[in-house]
């Protein structure tokens, strides 16, 4: 699985690098999503799978938090994450999608989002992901915020236990890709803003399991970021 997640940096850091020396290729790629009547995500079907992609985060992170207490308690004999687990849970949440995308970079890198930009009927002109000296004030573009919450969904599938963890990763990475396209369908956010968001997420994931692996608080079973968990467990 470390394999996995060095490719999945790797990809996306070549990523954002092609797309800062080719700027366009984000304004391309944008206009797919954009029709005669705007974006294409302003349906209200769309708009309701944004608000479950948007919530289910917050929830997972309540479920385990719940489950360790309740466990902790006494009140629940079924599987819960360990204290360890839920301190990365917690700590990789606050510091990637918080801390780092929505604190740090929204603030201050002053991006405009695609239905913002006048290649798509907007007031303002387009800024590549790499200048901060675009015309947003607050709550900008660079990066997403919502991208980096869906891959953030990586953290607590690592903790799930024997052999469904693989399936567990697999399908967080699915629910982060398909925040991902959603936002770029509202119009919200270029491609570089979501493969940004989620390569925050994947390196402060990847850096709290070294961390933790470091320190010897690894999962119950003595798993470890590169290893499949055996079945039986």
């Amino acid at each position: 699985m470390k394999t996995a997640f060095l490719l999945a940096c790797v990809l996306a850091i070549a990523t954002l690098a092609l797309l800062a020396a080719r700027p366009d290729l984000d304004l391309a790629l944008a206009a797919w999503f954009h029709g005669s009547d705007g974006f294409i995500g302003q349906a209200q079907a769309a708009k309701f799978w944004r608000s479950f992609f948007n919530v289910t985060p917050f929830v997972v992170a309540a479920i385990y938090l719940g489950l360790y207490g309740a466990k902790r308690f006494g009140s629940w004999r079924g599987w819960a994450p360990t204290g360890a687990g839920v301190l990365v849970v917690v700590a990789t949440f606050a510091i990637g999608p918080g801390l780092i995308v929505n604190l740090g970079l929204k603030a201050h890198t002053h991006r405009p989002r695609p239905v913002h930009v006048t290649q798509f009927g907007g007031p303002d002109a387009f800024t590549p992901w790499n200048r901060f000296d675009g015309a947003c004030a607050r709550n900008c573009a660079f990066a997403s915020g919502e991208a980096s919450e869906g891959f953030w969904m990586i953290a607590p599938a690592l903790e799930v236990p024997g052999p469904w963890r693989v399936a567990a990763v697999a399908g967080a990475a699915a629910f982060g890709a398909a925040t991902s396209v959603l936002r770029m369908a509202f119009g919200g956010h270029f491609l570089s803003d979501v493969v940004a968001g989620g390569l925050i997420s994947l390196l402060v994931i990847a850096a709290a399991w070294r961390l933790r692996e470091g320190s010897g608080s690894v999962s119950r079973h003595g798993e470890t970021l590169d290893q499949t968990p055996a079945k039986g467990h």
